[in-house]
């Protein structure tokens, strides 16, 4: 008998979710897979089933927030960055920054990176160099949201994405 993709994706997200909120009460270093399968309400095999490491059930929950957001906000282009969508980027951002902020503390930027990687480099591109522009555009923009970050936020998502434009020429 076949998994369910949504059941699946239902319970992937709720192993993340307990996750996030286990990370309020205690480093992440310092959360077992016991502890985040007993909150999520499944069990070990469970999550061992559907993810190799915390920062995995972490980078999966920010693809999954972005995908939700694009979809809410009626994004056609999701899975791809370019200069001319820096302004959506870093809104998205802004609105999930206590997700981001509780990452960066726990010492799980690179989740952040990742599931930054995963949704804006495509690598399908059949064009070389589209392919390297996207990737030149998407690692500067991801440094600009680091530094964001690391000044918690003190800017708008207007004036970021502004500042971007600027470093571009635009």
């Amino acid at each position: 008998m076949g998994r369910r993709p949504g059941l699946t994706a239902f319970l992937k997200e709720c192993m993340s979710d307990a996750l996030l909120a286990l990370m309020d009460r205690k480093p992440l270093a310092k959360i077992t897979v016991d502890e985040i399968a007993a909150t999520a309400g499944v069990n070990r095999s469970t999550w061992f089933r559907n993810f190799g490491s915390k920062e995995e059930a972490l980078t999966y929950k920010l693809v999954v927030l972005w995908q939700r957001w694009a979809e809410e906000h009626g994004l056609r282009e999701r899975c791809r960055f370019d200069p001319e969508n820096a302004a959506t980027f870093f809104a998205f951002n802004h609105a999930i920054r206590d997700v981001v902020t509780a990452l960066y503390a726990a010492g799980a930027r690179a989740c952040v990176y990742d599931a930054f990687d995963r949704v804006m480099v495509s690598r399908r591109d059949e064009d070389l160099d589209a392919y390297y522009e996207a990737s030149f555009y998407a690692h500067g923009l991801f440094g600009l949201l680091d530094a964001w970050v690391g000044r918690g936020f003190s800017e708008s998502p207007e004036e970021v994405a502004a500042l971007f434009g600027r470093m571009l020429g635009r």
